[in-house]
């Protein structure tokens, strides 16, 4: 692993990112773990092993979608289910049609982002989350349910109020108490921005115009911390470990080697698969056919996420391999996209000398 040795070097050194952890396994066993730089830049504070960064995107297939799997596997929701079942606000909308799987699938004719947070500021801070769910049964359609594929905040946004209300639970406490505590999974969780964790070390992320501060140990995504810091779409920290972990667990349930499975195997591998008619799984990415940021060697059968933040994981489960990429390359300021031709090569680099090594 020489090379992603050294391209993590070339990395911090040509700032792409300040810091970051890259951690490579292949059938149940890291071959590769290691951290580089700093997690805070003014601070000089290193990145470690046990440093938790902001995950943004990977919230999505590693809280949100899991937590909608485990819902359905407990017979509480459906992904042919409308959300007008649910979310009575949006009986007789435009938007009632839409179903789970539309919102995992990001199918739902929704717009990809919009900047809630400008609104929300002024509503008192224990009215926005009701306030945040007004402007989603608002939201205009940009294109019919169904037609064309637009990765979508927006959507996740939706499904987060879809599992509290199902569930009766927030996000967070669903997903922590079905899902990460039966796997002990203690280094993944939600900041909750009325108790946030000050004991932890957390890379940080950007000196936000909005929030005139270096932001560090809260979500950086704005629509999520004016919510409050829990959302569908963003607010997840952990670990390269318990990412590992819990992604490690979704093979082995793959590949029917779990003894204790959380979820249903013809369950998980339904939603792993990009199914015909879509461009992605459900709630994950897939590799795109051309300059995909996993690079030339995962195979088709495989699974990912990126986070704005500057995180990814790659899980390829034909190979079982797992390549996680954490770095907090928007610290200090968010106009650094230098990641974008960084991780290609850098999967390449893994795929190469996991290959050498087998």
């Amino acid at each position: 692993m020489n090379r992603v040795d050294d391209l993590m070097i070339e990395g911090i050194q040509e700032r792409v990112f300040p810091g970051g952890v890259v951690l490579a396994a292949k059938d149940g066993t890291a071959r590769f773990f290691k951290s580089y730089g700093y997690a805070n830049l003014y601070t000089k504070q290193a990145v470690t092993a046990d440093t938790f960064f902001d995950l943004a995107s990977l919230t999505k297939p590693l809280a949100t979608t899991l937590a909608v799997m485990k819902l359905i596997q407990q017979s509480k929701l459906e992904l042919h289910q409308k959300i007008e079942t649910i979310l009575h606000p949006f009986a007789n909308t435009k938007k009632g049609s839409i179903t789970i799987e539309h919102l995992l699938a990001h199918t739902a004719g929704l717009s990809d982002y919009r900047p809630y947070y400008q609104l929300l500021e002024r509503v008192p801070t224990e009215q926005r989350r009701s306030a945040l769910r007004d402007l989603l049964v608002v939201e205009p359609l940009e294109y019919p349910v169904g037609e064309r594929t637009v990765y979508s905040d927006i959507g996740f946004m939706i499904l987060s109020w879809v599992i509290e209300t199902v569930s009766e639970r927030r996000l967070d406490r669903f997903v922590f108490e079905d899902i990460y505590t039966p796997l002990e999974l203690d280094d993944l969780f939600f900041v909750d921005l009325q108790k946030p964790d000050r004991t932890k070390s957390f890379a940080a992320t950007e000196q936000c115009p909005w929030r005139k501060q270096m932001i560090q140990g809260v979500v950086h995504d704005e629509n999520a911390y004016a919510a409050g810091g829990i959302e569908g779409q963003a607010g997840l920290f952990g670990t390269a470990s318990d990412v590992y972990r819990l992604l490690s667990v979704l093979l082995e349930i793959y590949h029917n080697r779990s003894k204790t499975p959380i979820f249903d195997q013809d369950l998980l591998r339904l939603f792993l698969t990009k199914q015909q008619g879509f461009e992605r799984a459900f709630g994950f990415d897939t590799p795109s056919d051309a300059n995909s940021s996993c690079g030339n060697h995962f195979s088709g059968n495989t699974v990912g996420h990126l986070g704005f933040t500057g995180t990814s994981f790659w899980m390829d489960m034909e190979r079982s391999i797992i390549v996680i990429l954490l770095t907090n390359r928007i610290h200090p300021t968010r106009t650094n996209e230098k990641i974008r031709a960084f991780r290609p090569r850098l999967h390449d680099a893994v795929m190469l000398s996991i290959g050498k090594q087998i």
